[in-house]
């Protein structure tokens, strides 16, 4: 396959998902029963946005004109250790792979092992030039070099057994949002987006706001309160409940508005269904921890900086971990 068959078969593949969305509930309902994490709403959100994204053929093409592709390139096969934290959070890096002309062994997470493969096998149907490149794996072997995400624990186990082959070990990450004081309710509704979509699991989620000296905590409650349907789920409501009973219990203040504990508090990593905040009197305050923590810190929400509501809407080019996974991959 030349580049233009790859990128013409996801671009098919896109086409599939956004007009095909009644075909996919079979895929998406039997993946919720599975994990009740990944609820209908968030897995279509989250096809939605590589469908949009990552799969339309001018954004494709746009993409990858940065890069010195070949249409016969020297084939490797690269490894995927997929995260299972958010719906198809590993499809990134498939598509860097396949559409670079390289093969796939992609060992799947537990908690995300349906969706992936309806992708990949639809994307054969579309176009079987990848039938032999692609392959699922419960061992990885006899690869040239890998791209393994975990937390911080695992990362550290990746880069023992990994350290002989070419890689990207991924860790924790989280986001953050900064807060000038003079946002509007619907400011605050999108910022919500940056919190709860995913119910906060993924890297690119808010875990900690940055806030003016006198700002209202509880003045977020009026914007916040359209992702009240949080309060529906479960086991998002456990972890509520269990992190409000260590507050109480620490007689730590909090801000309680039902669905989301506010507290004050300088790290960046907050639990489930909880948000820190941290009080800032000039901006230095927080370029200074924007510097600490580059290295922990996926993305920020904020005037000057990405729009409130869009940090789980990421193009091409957003790297997870501000890595280039195409430069790398091409350095093989």
């Amino acid at each position: 396959m030349n580049i233009e068959r790859r990128i013409a078969a996801f671009a098919a593949l896109g086409d599939f998902v956004l007009k095909n969305p009644v075909s996919l509930q079979e895929i998406v309902n039997k993946t919720y029963v599975y994990n009740t994490w990944f609820t209908i709403e968030n897995t279509n959100q989250a096809l939605q946005n590589i469908a949009i994204e990552f799969l339309n053929k001018e954004k494709l093409e746009k993409w990858l004109s940065a890069y010195p592709l070949s249409d016969t390139p020297e084939e490797k096969t690269i490894a995927i250790v997929a995260a299972g934290n958010i719906p198809m959070v590993a499809f990134h890096d498939i598509l860097c792979v396949l559409i670079s002309g390289n093969k796939l062994q992609l060992k799947l997470s537990e908690k995300d092992k349906f969706l992936l493969p309806f992708m990949l096998d639809k994307l054969v149907e579309i176009e079987p030039g990848f039938k032999d490149k692609t392959s699922i794996q419960f061992k990885l072997e006899n690869f040239d070099a890998i791209i393994a995400t975990g937390s911080n624990n695992t990362a550290k186990h990746f880069e023992y057994y990994f350290s002989k082959y070419k890689n990207i070990i991924r860790r924790n990450r989280n986001s953050i949002g900064i807060l000038t004081g003079i946002e509007t309710v619907e400011d605050i509704e999108q910022l919500g987006h940056d919190i709860f979509d995913y119910f906060g699991l993924g890297c690119r989620n808010v875990s900690k706001i940055f806030v003016p000296q006198d700002f209202d905590l509880y003045s977020l409650k009026a914007g916040l309160s359209k992702h009240i349907g949080v309060n529906q789920h479960n086991q998002y409501m456990n972890n509520l409940d269990y992190q409000r009973t260590l507050y109480l219990m620490n007689q730590t203040p909090l801000i309680d508005i039902d669905f989301i504990n506010i507290v004050e508090n300088k790290s960046l990593h907050s639990p489930i269904s909880c948000l820190h905040a941290e009080r800032y009197q000039t901006i230095d305050e927080v370029n200074n921890f924007i510097i600490e923590q580059k290295d922990n810190i996926q993305c920020i929400v904020g005037k000057g900086y990405l729009e409130f509501g869009k940090s789980q809407q990421p193009g091409l080019s957003d790297y997870a971990d501000n890595v280039d996974t195409m430069e790398f991959i091409l350095s093989i």
